[in-house]
């Protein structure tokens, strides 16, 4: 168990999740490709892709694994990407 879910609920969490990440992204980049700035969008894109990294770690495993890195990687570049949005209001 998982967050009190069981392991298929849990998947069903986190592919629900990343659907919404999925879907509010394509919303951003339309919105990046007409010169539109969509903050409340790309928050939601923000927060929604931190998430499916971070319950990507909950699931069970042995080792390292290429999800864990590519997880590890994803975390650090939404890092950035966070300070540059909030922090740094894009300048520069």
């Amino acid at each position: 168990m998982t967050l009190g879910l069981s392991l298929s609920g849990f998947t069903t969490l986190h592919v629900i999740i990343s659907l919404i990440g999925i879907a509010s992204g394509f919303i951003v980049l339309y919105g990046m490709l007409g010169s539109q700035r969509l903050g409340g969008w790309a928050a939601l894109f923000l927060a929604t892709t931190i998430l499916t990294s971070v319950t990507g770690f909950m699931f069970p495993f042995n080792g390292l694994t290429p999800g864990l890195v590519i997880g590890a990687i994803s975390l650090v570049l939404l890092a950035v990407a966070l300070l540059a949005l909030d922090v740094f209001r894009l300048e520069g």
